[in-house]
């Protein structure tokens, strides 16, 4: 059974859905679509989860090291080239 859509919105974004994904039909670019947030949905990370994450591996790279030389780090990296601003 074709799919009819009544909203004209609806109606060009299942056609460039069925366009980019190239459906054989829209009521298929409508199951890929949605079938596609599904899975985007389910696997979405909340704020509070990603910055727990982000705490987890702050926590394991350790605290600062007050002695630690920026500059002579930079000009190590660099080959003992210094920048010029």
């Amino acid at each position: 059974m074709p799919l009819y859509v009544k909203d004209r919105e609806v109606d060009r974004l299942v056609l460039e859905v069925q366009r980019l994904t190239k459906a054989p039909s829209k009521a298929e670019a409508v199951r890929r679509a949605l079938t596609h947030e599904i899975e985007r949905a389910r696997s979405a990370q909340t704020v509070s989860e990603r910055l727990a994450e982000a705490v987890r591996m702050a926590g394991e790279i350790g605290a600062d090291n007050p002695d630690f030389d920026m500059r002579a780090y930079s000009d190590e990296l660099s080959g003992g080239y210094e920048l010029v601003h």
